[in-house]
């Protein structure tokens, strides 16, 4: 379904009713910097209005943090339903509170907070089971509820599909139930740790919970972006006797060799299930699916994506269901959005398998366990971290990280608010030149 059906479809349903609004109240005479979409592979750095505190359980942050995500590229490459011109993007962020709700008892003016990427009220019954990625009062899509039956949280950044919320790639975030959707930061955890709470090092987590990873038991993961990568560092930490990792990036294959990863390169090894079979003659325990549905190898797939036969390609998804062990688990945890042909359910069904989609993570159930592990020093997320950009050069980092140039994996962008780099993490780099160079310094 492409931008302007899937805008017009929501406009003929009207939104569904939510607990806070999309929109925000401006500061009067003050702007800031932001990345808003235009188009197919056209993001732009522009200045806006920056948000003031709309309703009595917001929270505005002042922007030390954000990133690029992966899924970004679904918005980059004008894949997600209901984009509408001038969105601002971004889902991964943190910084100050730069202004506090009167409604709002846990975070202060002043505190250094991280954000989670999903919206959550706090009261309805989703969120009362610990389950804040499926909140029932923060999407307004109409249209994701006519598709999905019920549409999941409102999400930062990520269109109008996931409620339209302005997003983190900017200087100022208003940040709705901000009690909720805030985790105070101690002084000690440097930001470059920190910011990684928003999304990747909860849902790398919750993709290992999903596939039940355990002592002993032998994992496959598919995809060695961030989430995939530290979905590896995650099962080894769970005492997996064998994690195999899939991609076909040198740079990222290295580093889940280090991590103490089996390797399958599949632009060398084009029968990936084979190479498996081979390391594991039973099939994996457990598979974890962090590729996502934009990467086809088949000429069939390819098409039937380029002329709309289907949105998803189900190939990954296909392996999946081949390599597992019988009666062993599958969970998806990369983005796939509606529709997949060629979907292997006899294997699924057959083998007893059990094929979970891990929903987007609820952040709020893991971060308070996940924060203290970063702080003992038993997990580390900068082992995925390779740069670091300043955010008048995000268009510049789309174009290169959808490129997969510069051994970019994850960076961290800083704003005119951010301190400087931690020691031990990358220092500032530009591509404004047209290839990538450290910015002098002093």
């Amino acid at each position: 379904m492409n931008t302007i059906i899937a805008n017009s479809a929501e406009k003929a349903l009207g939104d569904r009713p939510t607990a806070t609004t999309r929109d925000y109240t401006t500061r009067q005479n003050e702007t800031m910097l932001a990345l808003r979409w235009y188009g197919d592979k056209d993001v732009r750095v522009e200045e806006v209005p920056a948000p003031t505190l709309t309703e009595p359980t917001d929270v505005i942050v002042r922007v030390t943090g954000t990133t690029v995500c992966g899924s970004d590229l679904h918005l980059y490459h004008k894949e997600i339903m209901q984009l509408q011109k001038g969105e601002i993007l971004g889902h991964e962020f943190m910084g100050i509170a730069d202004e506090v709700g009167s409604e709002v008892k846990s975070i202060k003016q002043g505190d250094r907070v991280v954000a989670s990427f999903q919206i959550a009220c706090g009261t309805c019954q989703f969120c009362k089971e610990g389950l804040t990625s499926m909140c029932d009062r923060t999407n307004s899509s109409a249209l994701q509820e006519k598709l999905y039956g019920k549409p999941f949280a409102g999400l930062f950044g990520y269109s109008h599909f996931a409620g339209g919320f302005a997003g983190g790639q900017a200087e100022f975030v208003r940040v709705p139930f901000g009690s909720v959707n805030l985790l105070k930061i101690p002084d000690h955890v440097p930001n470059e740790k920190a910011l990684y709470l928003s999304d990747i090092v909860p849902t790398s987590y919750h993709a290992t919970v999903c596939a039940d990873v355990e002592k002993g038991k032998s994992v496959a993961i598919w995809g060695l972006g961030p989430v995939g990568m530290l979905a590896c560092k995650w099962s080894k930490l769970a005492g997996a006797k064998r994690v195999i990792a899939i991609d076909q990036i040198p740079e990222r294959l290295a580093l889940a060799q280090d991590i103490g990863c089996d390797t399958i390169d599949f632009s060398k090894q084009k029968d990936v299930v084979g190479e498996i079979y081979k390391l594991e003659p039973l099939g994996v325990d457990c598979c974890i699916d962090a590729a996502a549905f934009r990467y086809t190898k088949t000429l069939r797939q390819s098409a039937e994506r380029l002329i709309g036969l289907e949105t998803d390609s189900s190939e990954i998804p296909n392996e999946t269901l081949r390599a597992v062990r019988k009666f062993g688990t599958v969970a998806v945890v990369a983005d796939y959005a509606a529709m997949t042909n060629h979907f292997l359910i006899g294997a699924l069904m057959e083998k007893g398998i059990t094929y979970r989609g891990c929903g987007q993570a609820p952040v709020q159930k893991y971060w308070h366990q996940l924060l203290e592990k970063i702080e003992s020093g038993e997990f580390d997320p900068t082992v995925v971290l390779t740069h670091r950009f300043a955010i008048e050069e995000f268009s510049e980092l789309y174009k290169a990280f959808d490129e997969k140039k510069h051994g970019i994996m994850k960076t961290y962008v800083q704003t005119r608010f951010s301190p400087p780099p931690t020691a031990g993490t990358p220092p500032l780099s530009t591509l404004r030149q047209g290839d990538l160079k450290p910015v002098p310094t002093g």
